[in-house]
């Protein structure tokens, strides 16, 4: 399988390379960028996110890639897709997620890798639909889902309190192919 990458005005979208784990870490791994997604990883649970990104692409031909800044190279985060597989949750649909440095928030970046993500999706990956997984407390990134077109599936929320113990409920965002070339439009 060739090397993936996909490049936007600011921003490379790529696999995974040995030399990104530990800025990737040590950029992402805090109080926080991890509030809404579980807390900080100990190294038992980066050990697991390495091998499921990496086992993402193998299984399916994309993952959550490394966003790196062209500006300096600098490891900003990931953005991508893989199939659902959250215990309770929509299992097996493209799912789109992301997780950015703090220094990055604000800066369109989210929005940048995600919209290239989705393109992505529909486009090389053959998605019909597209959902986004998050907690009520996320209101960035729900806002996030909102802005590039997903609308909210109650119906498809499920009980998951790895993220938010205290609602114990992921809440999913959806857009599909139809609605993806509206947005593009």
């Amino acid at each position: 399988m060739a090397d993936f990458g996909h490049e936007t005005e600011r921003l490379v979208l790529r696999d995974w390379r040995e030399e990104d784990w530990d800025p990737f870490w040590e950029a992402t791994n805090t109080q926080a960028v991890m509030r809404w997604l579980g807390g900080v990883c100990d190294a038992e649970k980066r050990t697991g996110a390495r091998h499921r990104l990496e086992s993402y692409r193998k299984e399916h031909g994309h993952t959550f890639w490394v966003v790196e800044r062209k500006s300096d190279r600098s490891i900003m985060g990931f953005c991508g897709l893989k199939r659902c597989n959250q215990q309770g949750g929509p299992v097996g649909m493209m799912e789109i997620g992301w997780r950015l440095r703090e220094d990055a928030w604000g800066k369109g970046y989210a929005r940048e890798a995600a919209h290239a993500s989705l393109d992505l999706a529909f486009e090389r990956f053959r998605a019909d639909e597209v959902i986004a997984l998050t907690v009520e407390g996320n209101a960035p990134s729900w806002g996030l889902m909102k802005r590039l077109g997903m609308r909210r599936r109650a119906d498809l929320d499920f009980a998951n309190s790895d993220f938010d113990a205290e609602t114990g409920t992921i809440i999913v965002y959806s857009i599909d192919r139809k609605e993806w070339s509206g947005v593009r439009a």
